[in-house]
């Protein structure tokens, strides 16, 4: 009787509601992203296209438009988080292994710089960027990236170490395996899932990243997505909302491509199980 009492059911259709415009709130976007993207009319009200046409796509489908921002994205944000993937790996199996009274101050440095806003450490990197004559270069810039995205990775993937028992290890110990063998053939495979979410998240940090390709890169030929759809806001406020709704659209494919393409291999938990059971 206590579940269908007028209280429960007044706070579930609250709660629902509430829910519901929150749900409105993110779906409506989305819904101007796709109705503008086929319309070559396209404001920023919510209406549905006089005629439906792929214009907007034909127009923004060329080299300078959307072909080489998305590939100068796909270098940047996949060099970025190949770096990071590695190197916190690195870094994270000590931390994760061995019990040192250095351990505790480190992850709460770690911690630290993951609070450091990127904005207030652009001017002292640009200077170092002069100095070291890396303007405009994709590889300082991919550096960089990947720089800032370690903190988070470093402690994310620490986390997702810790749960591949340490009896594996010792029976390749056992063995006469080498330290670094026993990384990349036991120890790598077994937090395939856990890998996957560190890339998909620096992956994606980096891909939407505007302020730092943005002061560091200069050509407009190394410009990613996230920089050059600038392009399409003119001068005294006109913007081009059709094509800027259809690069969008394209903008969003490869995140959700390789989402999807990850997801697919994050079968580690039954592997893992299967490791410790044997």
């Amino acid at each position: 009787m206590g579940l269908t009492s007028p209280s429960k059911r007044s706070l579930r259709a609250v709660s629902n509601g509430v829910l519901l415009l929150i749900t409105v709130a993110f779906a409506m976007p989305l819904v101007w992203l796709v109705l503008a993207s086929v319309d070559t009319r396209a404001t920023l009200s919510i209406k549905l296209p006089e005629q439906f046409s792929l214009q907007n796509f034909f127009d923004v489908l060329t080299p300078e438009t959307a072909f080489t921002p998305l590939l100068n994205s796909l270098i940047l944000a996949g060099g970025c988080a190949i770096i990071t993937v590695i190197v916190s790996v690195l870094a994270a199996y000590p931390l994760s292994r061995y019990r040192m009274r250095i351990n505790k101050p480190f992850l709460y440095g770690v911690l630290f710089g993951t609070c450091l806003p990127i904005t207030a450490m652009m001017v002292p990197v640009y200077s170092l960027f002069v100095t070291f004559n890396l303007i405009d270069s994709t590889l300082g810039t991919t550096l960089f990236l990947a720089a800032t995205s370690l903190p988070m990775a470093i402690y994310m993937t620490k986390n997702f170490m810790d749960s591949v028992p340490v009896s594996l290890e010792e029976a390749a110990w056992m063995d006469g395996a080498s330290m670094m063998k026993i990384l990349t053939g036991i120890v790598v495979p077994l937090m395939r899932p856990g890998i996957a979410v560190v890339f998909i998240f620096v992956f994606i940090g980096a891909w939407g990243n505007f302020f730092v390709p943005f002061v560091l890169l200069l050509s407009p030929d190394k410009l990613p997505a996230a920089v050059s759809i600038f392009s399409f806001f003119g001068q005294y406020g006109t913007v081009a909302y059709g094509q800027l709704a259809a690069f969008s659209l394209l903008y969003s494919v490869p995140v959700i491509g390789l989402y999807v393409l990850v997801s697919r291999g994050l079968g580690g938990a039954s592997a893992l199980a299967g490791a410790v059971k044997g």
